[in-house]
């Protein structure tokens, strides 16, 4: 029987969420699109695009600023609001005003596109900004910590991101889970804030992952048990049932316990 462990699947097509109202540019843009091997996703108006990307996940947007129900930089801001963080090109008729290209880049789009375009400019576009996506990514060690943050206290131990290490006051140094790590930061970025159990999920898994809260409160367990072993002191790290949690050095709120 042949050995296939070492075999090579083929890389997934990313998904591209074309939000035009135009019916045939649209449709003309998509028969690109999935020419150059991506898959493609329309929407017509902004409300099916941010109900689409709120239930799926998405490599990148093609956006016409233009959209009948809303513009296209509103419908950008509710998903930055939403924490849906998709690259953004924004498709542009020529008479646009550069004050409003200087927005969009400076709010977080990608990039820009002025109609009319050529399909071959338009794939060379989208395919350098997926690769500046892919670098971005290769960054984080959870989708919210970076190998570049900066170490931090956490109920009396020393946090080192880069390392995925934990320093006790014993001068003991333990390596920490990913995951783990996730949860820490964010609980350390939120002193003092009744922390719900989604929004722990979508900080550190992303806003698409199928993670349950039992996952989540597993994962705390284990933080837990890593401190007490320690025999530090975990009374500023609460649980608010129901709910979620309490990262509360400062003594700011008696929720939890």
């Amino acid at each position: 029987m042949a050995d296939t462990s070492s075999t090579k699947r083929p890389n997934p097509k990313p998904l591209i969420v074309v939000v035009e109202d135009e019916p045939d540019l649209g449709t003309l843009i998509a028969q690109y699109l999935e020419r150059a091997g991506m898959r493609v996703q329309l929407c017509s108006r902004a409300a099916h695009a941010m109900k689409f990307l709120q239930h799926n996940f998405a490599n990148l947007i093609l956006m016409d600023l233009v959209l009948p129900d809303k513009p296209g930089f509103e419908l950008y801001e509710e998903l930055k609001a939403a924490n849906i963080n998709v690259p953004v090109i924004f498709l542009t008729g020529n008479l646009i005003e550069e004050a409003s290209k200087v927005h969009g880049l400076e709010t977080g789009g990608d990039d820009y596109i002025i109609k009319p375009f050529s399909y071959a400019e338009l794939v060379a576009r989208i395919r350098a900004v997926l690769r500046r996506a892919d670098y971005r990514e290769d960054s984080n060690v959870t989708r919210n910590v970076k190998v570049s943050d900066h170490p931090f206290d956490f109920c009396g131990s020393k946090v080192t991101p880069v390392r995925l290490e934990i320093e006790f006051p014993d001068g003991e140094v333990m390596k920490v889970g990913r995951k783990e790590l996730g949860i820490l930061a964010y609980l350390n970025e939120h002193h003092g804030e009744v922390i719900t159990r989604k929004a722990l999920i979508h900080s550190v898994w992303g806003q698409h992952a199928d993670v349950k809260s039992r996952s989540l409160d597993q994962y705390v367990v284990k933080v837990r048990e890593l401190f007490k072993r320690k025999s530090l002191d975990l009374s500023d790290f609460r649980t608010v049932h129901g709910i979620g949690y309490i990262f509360d050095p400062k003594k700011v709120s008696r929720e939890g316990e």
